[in-house]
C-alpha cells in the first residue's frame, strides 16, 4: 500500500511538467545549474503571463536560457505545455511570487537581462503599494543581475510610468540606457492590442553598474 502513495519521481512526470522548475529548497538560493543543465546566458521574463514573449525570445536566441516567472498555476501549466509542444529546450517556468523569487530563490549575479513587460498598473491609490516597480524591487533585482546586466521595462500606463521614473531615478547601482526601436524585440499580446488602438508605449532600459 505504501508504494501507492509515494511521491511522483522525475521519471513519472509528463514531458510538459519537466518544463517547470521547482526549487528543492525554497529557503536557499538555487544554482544556475539547478535550473538549466545547459550553458548559456540567463534571461528572466518577470510576470510572463501567457508566455508569447518568452517563447518568441527563446526561438530568437537559442544560445540563451529563459526563465519565466508567473504566480498563477493555470498560466504556468499552459506555457509549459506550449513550450514542450514546440520543442524549446531553453525555457523553464517558475511558479512563485516575484518578490520572493528575487530575494530568496534566484542565484545572485546570474541574470543577463530581466524583462518586465506591461505589469499590472494598480491604478487606484490604495492599491499602489502592490505595484511591482518599487524601491525594494530595484534593490533585490540589483542583487541577481550579473555585472552589466539589464532591466527592460514596458508599459502603456502613463501614470504608472511616471511612478516608475521616480523609482528608477533614485535606484542605486544602475545607469539609464537608450532603447532605440528594435524590430527583433518580440511584442507581447498586450502590446499588439495597445498599438492597434494607437496607444503610446512607454519604456525604460537600465544597466547594472
Amino acid at each position: 500500500m505504501r508504494a501507492a502513495f509515494r511521491e511522483k519521481e522525475a521519471d513519472d512526470q509528463e514531458p510538459a511538467e519537466k518544463m517547470e522548475f521547482a526549487p528543492a529548497d525554497y529557503f536557499a538560493r538555487a544554482k544556475v545549474g539547478d535550473i538549466f543543465p545547459r550553458e548559456g546566458r540567463l534571461q528572466v521574463d518577470i510576470g510572463c503571463g501567457e508566455g508569447g514573449f518568452l517563447q518568441a525570445m527563446a526561438k530568437l536566441h537559442p544560445e540563451d536560457n529563459f526563465l519565466g516567472i508567473e504566480r498563477l498555476l493555470g498560466r504556468v501549466r499552459k506555457v509549459c505545455r506550449a513550450v514542450e509542444q514546440v520543442g524549446l529546450t531553453n525555457v523553464r517556468l517558475l511558479r512563485i511570487e516575484t518578490a520572493y523569487a528575487l530575494r530568496y530563490v534566484l542565484p545572485l549575479e546570474s541574470v543577463a537581462v530581466a524583462h518586465v513587460l506591461f505589469p499590472d498598473p494598480w491604478p487606484k491609490r490604495h492599491h499602489q503599494p502592490r505595484r511591482l516597480i518599487q524601491d525594494g524591487f530595484m534593490e533585490a533585482l540589483h542583487g541577481i543581475l550579473a555585472s552589466g546586466g539589464e532591466l527592460r521595462i514596458k508599459t502603456d500606463d502613463e501614470p504608472y510610468f511616471q511612478w516608475m521614473e521616480k523609482v528608477l531615478a533614485r535606484a542605486k547601482g544602475y545607469e539609464r540606457l537608450d532603447w532605440p526601436d528594435d524590430s527583433e524585440y518580440p511584442l507581447t499580446d498586450f502590446e499588439r492590442r495597445f498599438l492597434a488602438q494607437g496607444l503610446p508605449i512607454y519604456r525604460a532600459r537600465l544597466r547594472k553598474i
